[in-house]
């Protein structure tokens, strides 16, 4: 059975009787999480062949069993999302043909919705597969995982044997069986799956799985379990961060903390905090494209581009030119910033499950576009610039979200921030900020702060700032900026802004509001927060 699967990991814990996976008061060994494993593929078999097992829990066992014993029989598990509403999973189950809904207690409700709301052929619809036989197939499927929609529609990403023990083998190299790995990320998530799950597996360390993610629980476990590994999603490290710091912070077991979408400002004070090492990786649930980390790089990159990504004008094809700086601004991001791109073929991205048209967009001539924005400096080094909808074009001047927002989250008293682009009434965008402060709003301090940053230009100042208590996110911690750029300034939270010509912000009244829709009026535009979009 080959290593390069999932089975074929599972097969060298089988005899292993080392602690394998933690839960609460429960340890199982490796043999014993085997034994679960195949338990659950002999249950599935008696359902049936080939089943799409749709699987509504929390971070538990029971999920983890189910995916071990999907990798042994050739059933496969859809991961779904418990926090989207009973119509958005029944589409989600119908679109990937699901024969069968598991739950927890707790889910009983959303199940029996969701099921009383689905197409009664959807899972009938699916072809019939062909009859397997010999060794478990690296290219098998055995999971179908759903992007966390920040820009978009979820869609369901095929998870192949391969796609999980090839990144599970790799993040191993850093661990050792004495290791402790901890899981406190949805499972429905591929983080989850290939960076904590996998390597856990592919090395022998224990994994330890908490429920569900708690900021103020993290470092009390850390302690609890001995954890030396683990990962994070989004913005974990600053949620962490937020509570009040101990002197006896770094006086932990753990060593490493993996994980993708960290502010570098974030990685750098976790580190020092907690006294650990900090690897923020780029990746994605299609896992096409993989950069390096590459810590001696200029702050904030995300490593090294590699020799077969480019980054791309997704107009023309062509690829971009490298970056122009000065003090640590991007002078040319006009030019500079386009999509990365893979062009030598799909990585490790098998496709997404019954979406043709999710796949034309991603996959044009052999090559992998990606959605993400980014740009290069003269040495190679690669810098996250936004998603595809996160261009801004102020006063006439291209500018990037990503470097605006790594200068917005180190304003203190920050303990997340989002910066995304609103429309400006007469033509293209306006920059908002919304922030969640542990104290309040100072603007003047504020305002301090950005006249002293060489790195950021006048036209990057936020015109507006929203203060919230929290921002809306996925469950894997990603924000939703797509929200907050529809609400722009008509949201129930304050709102401060700098009227043009003016280099303060105050804050805005009702007044205001009604004469920035005015302006949209005046100028022939859509209001942003129409439900029909507005006009450029």
């Amino acid at each position: 059975m080959s290593e390069e699967t999932l089975a074929g990991l599972l097969a060298r814990r089988a005899d292993d009787d080392r602690p394998g996976l933690l839960f609460e008061e429960r340890t199982w060994s490796w043999r014993e999480y085997v034994a679960e494993c195949r338990a659950r593929a002999a249950l599935l078999d008696a359902r049936g062949r080939n089943l799409h097992v749709g699987v509504l829990f929390d971070n538990v066992p029971e999920v983890l069993f189910l995916l071990g014993g999907a990798a042994l029989s050739g059933h496969v598990i859809v991961a779904l999302n418990t926090t989207r509403s009973a119509a958005e999973l029944a589409r989600d189950a119908d679109a990937t043909h699901v024969d069968l809904i598991l739950h927890e207690p707790g889910y009983a409700t959303l199940a029996a919705d969701l099921a009383a709301l689905r197409d009664p052929g959807s899972a009938r619809s699916r072809p019939s597969p062909a009859p397997s036989a010999g060794p478990v197939r690296e290219d098998a499927l055995t999971m179908l995982i759903f992007t966390s929609g920040t820009s978009g529609r979820p869609r369901a990403v095929k998870i192949t044997q391969r796609k999980i023990a090839v990144p599970g083998t790799s993040l191993a190299a850093m661990l050792s069986p004495q290791d402790v790995v901890y899981c406190s990320m949805p499972l429905f998530h591929s983080g989850a799956i290939m960076a904590a799950y996998a390597p856990a597996v592919a090395s022998g360390a224990a994994l330890v799985l908490r429920r569900r993610f708690s900021a103020s629980g993290l470092m009390p476990d850390v302690r609890r379990y001995g954890v030396t590994y683990l990962h994070y999603v989004g913005k974990v490290l600053s949620y962490v961060l937020a509570t009040p710091a101990e002197p006896s912070d770094a006086e932990n077991t753990l060593k490493i903390a993996f994980g993708n979408e960290g502010s570098a400002t974030a990685v750098s004070r976790f580190g020092e905090r907690f006294g650990c090492h900090v690897i923020d990786a780029f990746g994605s649930t299609e896992t096409a494209i993989s950069i390096t980390p590459a810590p001696s790089g200029p702050p904030g990159c995300l490593g090294r581009l590699p020799e077969e990504v480019e980054i791309r004008d997704p107009a023309t094809g062509e690829r971009c030119p490298v970056g122009v700086f000065e003090d640590g601004r991007l002078l040319n991001a006009g030019e500079a910033i386009g999509e990365l791109v893979n062009t030598r073929g799909l990585g490790l991205f098998d496709g997404y499950y019954n979406d043709p048209e999710a796949d034309r967009e991603r996959v044009r001539r052999g090559a992998f576009w990606s959605g993400d924005l980014a740009y290069a400096d003269a040495d190679g080094y690669v810098f996250f610039a936004g998603r595809g909808t996160e261009r801004l074009r102020v006063d006439g001047e291209n500018l990037a979200v990503a470097p605006i927002e790594a200068v917005v989250r180190e304003f203190p008293g920050v303990v997340e921030a989002a910066v995304y682009p609103v429309p400006d009434a007469a033509a293209g965008d306006q920059v908002m900020a919304a922030l969640v402060l542990r104290d309040g709003f100072d603007p003047e301090a504020f305002a301090g702060f950005l006249a002293g940053r060489k790195d950021v230009g006048p036209k990057a100042i936020p015109r507006y700032i929203r203060i919230s208590e929290e921002l809306p996110q996925t469950a894997s911690n990603k924000v939703i900026k797509r929200i907050l750029a529809t609400e722009a300034w008509h949201t129930g939270d304050p709102v401060w802004w700098r009227p043009p010509g003016q280099a303060s912000w105050r804050p805005l009244t009702p007044e205001d509001a009604r004469g920035i829709d005015d302006e949209f009026i005046q100028y022939g535009r859509r209001q942003p927060w129409s439900a029909s979009g507005f006009q450029s």
